[in-house]
Parts: C-alpha cells; sequence; structure tokens
C-alpha cells in the first residue's frame, strides 16, 4: 500500500495506493471476487484514475462474517477503551489530512480548497466528537417505580451494521456512518458508490492503523444491485443506514423489511430559500450563490428553490446572476477554482436536460451552458439561474443535483412559507430576514429537518442532520446520531427474598 503522507504529484496516486485491492475485510485490502472491474474516473477529464476488482456476494459475506467475529470484543470494550482509540484514530486522520484532500478531490472533482478547508477538517472534528461521545452514552435513573422493584434503562450495541454511502461526499458520508455505530459499540460493514470508493477505502484503514481493531471497520466496494442489496438484506446485519435518493431508499427500506431490521434513512431533498422582503439583500444574494453551488450543487441540502418577497425579486435575480457569473469554474486542483465540474458526464447532461427545458416555460437568465476550451473535456456545467418557473414545473419540483438555482417571487408571508413547504421533501431549509418574529414563524412553519435564518449550509458535529417527509428519518452526527445505534433494554430485579411473590399472589392467589 502506498506510504501515508508521500504524496508529491498535483493529483493523488489512486492506482498505486489500491494496488492490494478496494475492499477492506478484516483489517486488510483484498481485491474483490466478482469477475467484473469498474474505474474510478476524474471528472474533470475524464480519464480513469484507477481500475479495481468490484465486490460480489462472497466478498459481503466475508466482511460480514469479519464483523460479527469482531463484535463481542469491541462491543465489550469499554467506553473509555473506544474512546481512546478513536482519538488516535482523529490523529491519524490529521496526519493524513491532505491526502485525505487530493483523493477526494481526484474522485470528485471538488475544488482542493474545498475538501482541504470544509470535508477534511469536518472529518476529523466529527471523528473527535464521536471519541468524546463515546464516554457518554446513558441510560435513565435508576428507581423503584413499582412496589419492591428496581428498574434501570440499559442502552446497548445493536451488532452489525451495513451503511451505504453515497458519491457527493464520500469521506464525510463514511464519518457520518462509521463513528456513531462504533462510538456506541457495534461493528459496521460499510458500501461506497462504486464512483468514489477511495477515500473511505483510506478512511478505514486510517483506523486499523490507530489500533482500532480488526473487523471493527470493514468497507465493501461493489455496485448497489448485487453488494448494496445482498448488504441490506443480510440475515446477520442487524441495522441499514443508507443515505442516496428518495427512490432508492423505498427499495433499501423494502429489502430491509424483510428481516425486520432497523432502518435509517437520509435521503433527497429541494431546500427553500425564502428571502423576505425586509431582508438584507447583499448578504442573502451572497448566500444564494454559496448556498445553491457548494459541491457544484450535488448537496441534498443546497438551496435550490429561492422564494424572494416580490419588491425584492428583480433585485435579487439580477445581482444574483452577476454573482453566478464571477465564480471562476476550472481545475479542481487550480489555486484559483471556485467550482469543479459535476460527478461524471451522465450528471452532467441529467441537469443540462433540466434547464434546456425548463427554456420552455421560464427565464434561464445566466449559465445554462457546458464551457469549452480547455474544460471540453470534463463534465462541466456553468453556474445557472432560472427565474419564473411554475411552482408545479419539474425544475422547481424535482432534484436536479447541480449548480442551478430557480428564483421565484410571492407577496405574503403565507404565500412563501407555503411555497417553501410545496415539494415532497423537507431535509433543510433557509429563511432571510430582519424581524425576529418573521424568522421564528419560519422555524415553527417550514418543514424541514433544518432551518437555518440568515445563512445557508453550515452544519457542526454537535447538532443533528436529518429530514422530514420524502427526505427520510434518522438523524446523523450529535449525540441523537449516537443513540440511533443503540438498543435499549428495559432492566428489573426483585429487591425481596421470595423472588416473585407479588406477582405469583395476584395471579395464582395464595397457595
Amino acid at each position: 500500500m502506498h506510504n501515508p503522507g508521500s504524496v508529491t504529484p498535483e493529483r493523488f496516486p489512486a492506482q498505486e495506493y489500491f494496488a492490494d485491492g478496494a475492499q477492506f475485510i478484516a483489517g486488510r485490502l483484498t481485491k474483490g471476487t466478482s469477475g467484473r472491474t469498474h474505474a474510478v474516473v476524474d471528472p474533470a477529464t475524464g480519464e480513469d484514475v484507477c481500475t479495481y476488482e468490484l465486490a460480489g456476494t462472497a466478498d459481503v459475506d466475508a466482511a460480514v462474517a469479519a464483523a460479527r467475529a469482531a463484535f463481542p470484543g469491541w462491543s465489550g470494550a469499554t467506553p473509555g477503551e473506544r474512546s481512546d482509540a478513536m482519538h488516535r484514530f482523529a490523529a491519524v486522520l490529521a496526519e493524513r489530512a491532505d491526502d485525505f484532500a487530493r483523493a477526494e478531490s481526484l474522485q470528485c472533482g471538488k475544488p482542493l480548497k474545498l475538501t482541504r478547508e470544509f470535508d477534511v477538517p469536518g472529518t476529523i472534528d466529527n471523528t473527535a466528537f464521536f471519541a468524546g461521545a463515546a464516554r457518554h452514552l446513558q441510560g435513565q435513573s435508576a428507581g423503584e417505580y413499582s412496589g419492591d422493584h428496581t428498574s434501570y434503562v440499559r442502552r446497548e450495541p445493536i451488532g452489525v451494521v451495513g451503511s451505504i454511502a453515497p458519491w457527493n461526499y464520500p469521506l464525510q458520508m463514511a464519518a457520518w456512518k462509521i463513528l456513531p455505530a462504533i462510538a456506541a459499540g457495534n461493528t459496521i460493514v460499510l458500501k461506497p458508490a462504486e464512483l468514489t470508493p477511495l477515500t473511505s477505502l483510506m478512511f478505514a484503514q486510517a483506523a486499523t492503523d490507530a489500533g482500532i481493531p480488526d473487523g471493527v471497520i470493514n468497507i465493501v466496494t461493489g455496485t448497489g444491485k448485487e453488494a448494496g442489496e445482498h448488504l441490506v438484506g443480510h440475515p446477520d446485519v442487524a441495522m441499514t443506514s443508507f443515505t442516496g435518493s428518495t427512490a432508492v431508499g423505498k427499495r433499501v427500506a423494502e429489502i430491509a423489511t424483510a428481516t425486520v431490521k432497523r432502518i435509517h434513512l437520509e435521503l433527497g431533498g429541494k431546500a427553500p430559500f425564502v428571502v423576505f422582503d425586509d431582508a438584507d439583500l447583499e448578504a442573502a444574494v451572497n448566500g444564494a450563490v454559496a448556498g445553491s453551488l457548494i459541491n457544484t450543487g450535488q448537496d441534498c441540502t443546497a438551496a435550490t428553490r429561492a422564494y424572494v418577497q416580490r419588491p425584492l425579486y428583480e433585485a435579487f435575480v439580477q445581482k444574483t446572476a452577476a454573482l453566478m457569473a464571477s465564480v471562476r469554474v476550472g481545475d479542481p486542483f487550480a489555486p484559483g477554482t471556485d467550482l469543479g465540474p459535476l460527478i461524471s458526464h451522465v450528471q452532467r447532461d441529467r441537469v443540462a436536460g433540466f434547464v434546456d427545458r425548463a427554456r420552455g416555460y421560464a427565464r434561464v437568465v445566466t449559465g445554462g451552458e457546458a464551457p469549452q476550451g480547455d474544460l471540453k473535456n470534463g463534465a462541466y456545467y456553468r453556474p445557472t439561474l432560472v427565474a419564473d418557473a411554475a411552482q408545479d414545473s419539474e425544475i422547481v419540483q424535482s432534484e436536479l443535483f447541480g449548480p442551478v438555482l430557480v428564483v421565484l417571487p410571492f407577496d405574503t408571508d403565507d404565500e412563501g412559507i407555503a411555497l417553501a413547504n410545496d415539494t415532497p421533501y423537507g431535509l433543510a431549509a433557509s429563511a432571510w430576514s430582519r424581524d425576529v418574529y418573521r424568522a421564528n414563524r419560519a422555524t415553527r412553519e417550514i418543514k424541514a429537518g433544518c432551518v437555518w435564518i440568515n445563512d445557508h449550509i453550515p452544519i457542526i458535529s454537535e447538532m443533528p442532520h436529518g429530514g422530514y417527509k420524502a427526505s427520510g428519518f434518522g438523524k446523523d452526527m450529535s449525540a441523537y446520531s449516537f443513540e440511533e445505534y443503540t438498543q435499549i433494554k428495559h432492566v428489573m430485579f426483585d429487591n425481596t427474598a421470595v423472588a416473585g411473590k407479588d406477582w405469583h399472589r395476584t395471579i395464582f392467589g395464595d397457595r
């Protein structure tokens, strides 16, 4: 395996790093056994950066068996022992931060400044948070709630967790799945997206190098249809956690139901961005551009629908279009780049299709095209602003996952909030106003798992992330996430000399 920390080429040497395979099972890299290969493609150039053997069902079985074998030892460790191992894990991640940043930029097309300043530091912080949280898992107080019986509640690990992560934030999503699960004493098998497996494998290797026991964290890199569905349906997997589209989430739930396992779903989003007429216009414009273009718009919490009260509407459209036009699209490894490519040409063409169809019923104010010249071979698409679309149009209702913001006007506060809630999704939203009462109303009435006020997109390890409605259920990050990876047991014992005497008398009478 490539020596961490010795990367000198501009782009990450993925083929060298993963020469031993792209499955991480029982503490080592191995090759997949499906008989098929897959290429990781640099979306900035369209070129293959490495090829690996995909996992088959046998690899999933081996990974689950490794996790099951590791469970008694890991779950039996004290919270302090798990915490110490995870603190060492955070330190190893920090030592290898530049490797992680380059690998994430290479496989995703993210600007290097984004992975260095956001993705990697956020992952290290999340690891440190759950390292501390491992020592603070508590039940309820003990007490005598029924006569001479003492009761208390235990929180216990569930067992083997099978998780599936998406391609838009592969490192952070791996962390969000793995960290709360192992902090609570579970073991895990994670299937990353086959497009972006590199940093998930590096994450597992770093954990092993930090002293987390073999088999606690396992990675299988295969297709959703083969490896993913087999993992979700596996009888030895006690819980499934999935992040991805709502359509696939429904399929995950269907498969998991057959074995009655716990399900955690973080699904699609279509975040509204509501600008009231007393908002700071310049702040709202800056927030809209940053919030809609983060990760080239491939973010389920990205601002996608801006509802602007009519007195500010045209000024907002023009100022936002001008700021979008100044965004520098280019090579993710170039220092001046603001916006990289989409994950693939397929995704770029999908986004372009939405915009092209919208030309028949809305204004494309800026963008709406792929750049040419030096960028023509990459999956690039210019930042795009669409105005005046109807509320029931596909570009307003459907999740695009690209650098596109749609702007619509509204007249009354009631209308603005109603429009914000008028999609099947409910993951995130923001409201912009100087009026504390307006802002407070928005936080109450917008149906979403997170509502920002005068900002859009920041997240922190201490606070939960998760949705309402078709955006799924369950929380990532925070103590709420930690508790989701536990099961609750009521313990009750009789304090008298003759166990069960009172219940025996009640049911059968004196003997």
